[in-house]
């Protein structure tokens, strides 16, 4: 069957086989973080609204986990951020009580400051914070919000969902971090020491690895990075290092390929021999195939640290680049 919403699976560094949902709709989100690998936002808004439908959601994942087999996680890891979107306590609910999977959700943390939020997310087996900044000016700079948040106000809600709900969901955090934005010893001290207020099960620290929304996001040096372990580490919190490219899908689902790959490439950037691998073990013309991908508007091939990656043009009307980095 075709699918609207569902994608993968996909390996995930953290989940093992993960079947994806995209409930919301291409770069919605309530930041516009510059080492975004979907690029600039196209709509800021930290305002929820029903943005997908629960029972297509439901009957997409059902049909997917049969023809795909047992996945570790059903993660919500959509094109911006999923809890803007109003229909996510149900699906959750859905696809844990009545399709017996647990589910992974991946949030940027910015709407915690609401307790339907909370609610709804606790309803997940497994929940990721994203925690980039121990300060509002870093936080501004490298996650760059919808003016209607406020740092504290989003830090607030961080702290309360960890207090009321961190022991019955599998909580871990993220840190991305960027060089020259917020890998200062100063703001990685002040980083873990949020950190360790939340007691998550693991606190990952990330660098950017695929093509980044604005092109001067660079991943820190590897000293930054062991650096910044240490000083997790120094805080009791479990820290591991996501430095590495995630693996590509273990399969593509679905009547086509061609098409189960693109829904894959737009949530996830795939290296190009990633891709064409999957193709040939599906008993396709490689070259064919990924010609077809091309061939679509909204596909190009993207260079970074080296690579070729199959990835989603930036749209046209995506929020502009601040004049200014901003530093730590």
């Amino acid at each position: 069957m075709g699918y609207r919403y569902v994608f993968g699976p996909v390996r995930s560094r953290r989940l093992g086989v993960s079947l994806g949902v995209n409930n919301i709709p291409y770069k919605v989100c309530s930041y516009t973080c510059i080492y975004c690998q979907l690029g600039r936002t196209i709509r800021l808004s930290a305002e929820r609204r029903r943005y997908s439908d629960p029972e297509t959601v439901a009957r997409e994942v059902a049909a997917a986990l049969e023809e795909a087999g047992r996945v570790d996680y059903v993660s919500f890891v959509p094109d911006g951020e999923p809890t803007l979107d109003l229909s996510l306590g149900e699906e959750i609910e859905r696809i844990e009580a009545d399709i017996g999977a647990r589910v992974a959700v991946f949030t940027n943390s910015s709407l915690l400051w609401r307790g339907d939020v909370r609610s709804e997310l606790a309803r997940a087996s497994y929940v990721s914070l994203k925690v980039d900044a121990g300060s509002e000016k870093t936080w501004r700079a490298i996650d760059r919000p919808a003016p209607v948040l406020s740092y504290s106000l989003v830090m607030d809600g961080v702290r309360r969902f960890a207090k009321d709900h961190g022991g019955a969901v599998y909580l871990t955090t993220e840190t991305m971090l960027v060089a020259g934005v917020n890998d200062s010893r100063d703001e990685l001290e002040r980083i873990a020491d949020i950190l360790a207020e939340l007691e998550p099960r693991k606190a990952y620290i990330a660098a950017p690895t695929r093509p980044p929304a604005e092109p001067w996001a660079r991943p820190p040096t590897a000293e930054k990075l062991v650096e910044a372990h240490e000083v997790f580490r120094e805080r009791g919190l479990r820290a591991e290092l996501l430095a590495a490219p995630e693996p590509g899908p273990p399969e593509l689902v679905g009547d086509d390929p061609v098409e189960a790959l693109y829904r894959t490439i737009a949530v996830h950037p795939l290296p190009l021999d990633t891709a064409r691998s999957l193709l040939a073990e599906k008993g396709l013309n490689p070259e064919e195939g990924l010609q077809r991908l091309l061939s679509k508007s909204d596909v190009v091939e993207a260079r970074f640290r080296g690579r070729v990656f199959l990835a989603r043009r930036p749209a046209a009307g995506a929020r502009a680049a601040p004049a200014t980095r901003g530093t730590s």
